[in-house]
């Protein structure tokens, strides 16, 4: 199965337990494979550096580039291709974009107005614990 995970659901994972987490650990343990861009990279870097993350990242004893790095060690990139407007959020168009580089089955959000659209071109727009049914299932 081929993943791509919002930048909500990848800070959750790499700072709490929970579905997103058990996302991360299927990967690692080959059940999925996971892809990002340039861009959704470089998303995460700003907000794992918002101010309200900053404790919880001490807290862990790691950094923002140590949370950087697992996460790269976890994912392959691909380039997007640019697309015309999708979603409201030019966010969210970036998180599509990488999906349909990446051929993914699945795109994993925590976002509401991705989460709405449902689908992109045959890619479901999940949560991650219904991304996690998904996988049981299979």
């Amino acid at each position: 199965m081929r993943l791509v995970l919002d930048i909500n659901v990848v800070v959750a994972a790499l700072l709490w337990r929970g579905p997103p987490c058990r996302l991360f650990e299927a990967c690692l343990a080959g059940q999925a494979d996971c892809f990002t861009s340039s861009i959704l990279l470089a998303e995460l870097g700003r907000v794992l550096r918002y101010p309200k993350l900053a404790a919880r990242i001490t807290a862990m004893g790691s950094n923002v580039e140590k949370l950087i790095e697992q996460y790269t060690q976890l994912v392959d990139r691909v380039i997007p291709l640019v697309l015309p407007r999708i979603t409201r959020d030019p966010d969210d168009d970036h998180v599509i974009a990488c999906a349909l580089a990446a051929r993914a089955d699945l795109i994993v959000s925590g976002d509401a107005d991705l989460l709405d659209l449902g689908a992109y071109q045959g890619m479901r727009i999940v949560s991650a614990a219904a991304a996690l049914a998904h996988m049981t299932q299979r």
